[in-house]
């Protein structure tokens, strides 16, 4: 295995600051990023997507756990990093220079893979929900272990009844499994953030019969873009919505919050039949 030099050495070596506008913070604490690399399982031999690896912290994790590691980085200023760990790791690491909101992974690899990724801030929700839609499942990832503000990450792993469900919880859960794997201190970047942090894992798992991702999706947009009205009202704007409540005896006088993903399924199957 080869012997690498502290990221914070390399960091400053290359001249490396973390970019605001990039959302950029990095993680230095090897044995955590170990930890993160352990989360998705035996990694040997097998394909990982990494978004932002920035200096290549969770990138020589990946490498050390035995990953062919695909890596995104749109930060020229990080690539003699990542240069560096190609050497050190020779034939283990693949390097693309662009917007990973840009590139479509399946264009990438021609077997499953794994997505693990400390996102960047910024866009981070953009890219899981993006991952997570379309009509096409199960998905070309394996599995996706997702670094987030902790906030994000409740949101997403939530239960019906709780402040922080919404779309995300939802979208995480109808046809995968996501639960909130690691947290993460704040204290563990540089720069540290402003909020905690959290790792969140998601595997696919069957999708229900009959239902268009689409319509699931129109249907809680509507739903939760107005969350504090009863359904009568939120989803009275979608054509059939507020005729399925009723075949399907749930009162349009409750709110989205309480409606479980299972119900929503069932909304969005009429619609779908519609």
């Amino acid at each position: 295995m080869a012997t690498l030099p502290p990221i914070r050495d390399v960091i400053a070596r290359h001249g490396l600051s973390a970019s605001k506008a990039l959302g950029q913070n990095f993680l230095l604490d090897e044995q955590l990023l170990d930890r993160i690399a352990a989360i998705p399982g035996p990694l040997r031999g097998k394909p990982v997507l990494e978004i932002g690896p920035g200096p290549g912290g969770l990138t020589r994790a990946l490498l050390r756990a035995g990953a062919q590691v695909t890596a995104i980085e749109m930060d020229r200023r990080c690539l003699p990093a990542l240069a560096e760990l190609d050497e050190a790791f020779p034939g283990q690491l693949r390097v693309i220079e662009g917007n990973a909101l840009d590139i479509d992974p399946a264009t990438l690899f021609d077997e499953p893979y794994a997505i693990v990724a400390n996102l960047p801030y910024n866009v981070g929700t953009a890219l899981f929900t993006g991952w997570l839609s379309g009509e096409d499942w199960p998905p070309q990832w394996a599995s996706l272990t997702l670094m987030f503000q902790h906030e994000v990450a409740q949101r997403i792993t939530s239960n019906p009844g709780t402040s922080a469900y919404g779309r995300l919880a939802v979208l995480a859960q109808w046809r995968s499994s996501a639960k909130l794997a690691m947290k993460v201190h704040r204290s563990a970047f540089t720069p540290p953030p402003k909020v905690m942090s959290a790792i969140v894992h998601v595997t696919p798992a069957a999708m229900p019969e009959g239902v268009s991702a689409r319509v699931l999706e129109r249907v809680t947009e509507a739903a939760f873009g107005q969350r504090r009205k009863m359904l009568r009202q939120s989803l009275k704007a979608l054509p059939g919505a507020v005729d399925a409540l009723d075949t399907l005896r749930i009162d349009p006088s409750r709110r989205a919050e309480t409606l479980s993903i299972g119900e929503f399924v069932a909304i969005a199957r009429e619609l779908t039949r519609g």
